[in-house]
């Protein structure tokens, strides 16, 4: 069998270079060898999270990210306002509710972005200021729908709440400015555009933020930012609980990676072979979920022909040929292919991925010119 070509929102492929540090064997992370590289990746965080505050790495998933950012930025019985496009917006509702929290809802049509002039309307009305904060995804993998991060930044930024962004597939890459645009907290990990395996958390959080931390009153122990950040700090015990060792190593290689190809040029690489994907999924007359204005250029989400079980189609893809891609979650289960353009990926990937779709389209007696995408993804390619 070849190797598996990972398509997918997350985990993405990984460097060889990564793949060369996770292979050494196990060091201590009480020794200088650590916390060398260990330093040289937080300062190297800050500048992909494009912030001068201090970036924390906690062993956990996104998720974990997420509910770290509901526990140490508010209080059981705080107002927030989650902003929902799909189900990790649905997510992050759930987990301040989970916690207590007194969540007001903004749920979009799935498919479509939110609307920074209604999240304005609804923090217009709120003449008391009780809501303390707003919960956004800036990505939306489920719908492959981007948010205008930058806008609704804006209407947060000179007031007394909290944006609090859900960055975990858009970061390393989507252009988000943290400091430049306002954005008050900002959670991530590291199996997406960071391109590293699964098991890193990644926090910053603004000064507004760490001020609102000082009047939580929300449970933690290993969730504890500050923990970590005093001793990034060198004021406490660096790391405060036992890191995951290999993914920290790795991740400081996947960074310098990013860095050395220059963030910008991160950013148009994604757009390009996101666009790549939709001219190319087009081609075969297959239509995007949501308006191509607002589509990712993380992951492209596709509707399938009228009569074709897209289900089949994934699994086709994935047995028979080696690429996998994902379906539908939640109420478009069975109704969506997602294709992944994110972290570390080629255009040999792409085409691999069109030709393999080709073949399973073909297969289940969808009629199309034989090689079309494959000519037009090279087109938007060159």
């Amino acid at each position: 069998m070849d190797e598996k070509l990972l398509m997918t929102p997350g985990p993405t492929m990984l460097p060889t270079r990564v793949l060369e540090i996770m292979r050494r064997q196990i060091i201590h992370h009480r020794t200088f060898n650590y916390e060398r590289c260990f330093d040289e990746l937080c300062e190297n965080l800050k500048l992909v999270f494009q912030t001068s505050q201090t970036v924390m790495t906690v062993a956990c998933s996104g998720t974990g990210m997420m509910e770290a950012a509901v526990v140490n930025l508010f209080s059981p019985g705080d107002k927030v306002l989650a902003v929902t496009i799909g189900a990790f917006g649905d997510r992050f509702a759930e987990i301040a509710r989970a916690f207590g929290l007194d969540v007001q809802l903004y749920a979009v049509e799935w498919g479509k972005p939110a609307d920074p002039g209604k999240i304005k309307e609804i923090l217009d009305t709120d003449a008391a200021n009780e809501i303390k904060g707003v919960l956004i995804t800036h990505n939306e993998t489920s719908t492959g729908v981007t948010n205008d991060i930058k806008a609704i930044a804006g209407l947060t930024k000179d007031t007394g709440r909290l944006l609090v962004i859900d960055a975990i597939s858009s970061l390393g890459a989507l252009e988000l400015k943290m400091d430049e645009w306002g954005a008050d907290a900002v959670v991530t990990c590291s199996q997406k555009g960071l391109m590293n395996a699964p098991g890193l958390g990644f926090a910053a959080l603004s000064a507004k933020a760490w001020a609102a931390y000082a009047e939580s009153k929300g449970p933690k122990f290993y969730w504890d930012f500050m923990k970590y950040k005093n001793g990034i700090a060198k004021i406490s015990e660096n790391p405060p609980f036992t890191p995951a060792i290999t993914l920290v190593l790795a991740q400081n290689e996947s960074v310098k990676m990013l860095l050395e190809e220059g963030l910008d040029n991160v950013y148009a690489r994604h757009r390009k072979f996101a666009l790549a994907t939709q001219a190319g999924a087009a081609s075969l007359g297959l239509r995007l979920l949501p308006a191509q204005e607002h589509s990712s250029y993380v992951i492209t989400a596709v509707l399938p022909p009228e009569g074709v079980d897209v289900t089949g189609i994934i699994n086709d893809m994935n047995v028979s040929y080696d690429v996998m891609v994902v379906g539908g979650q939640k109420g478009l289960k069975g109704k969506l292919l997602r294709i992944g353009h994110c972290g570390y990926f080629n255009r040999f990937d792409l085409l691999r991925t069109f030709s393999a779709l080709e073949l399973s389209l073909a297969g289940a007696g969808y009629k199309f010119e034989s090689g079309v995408s494959l000519g037009t993804v090279q087109k938007a390619l060159a």
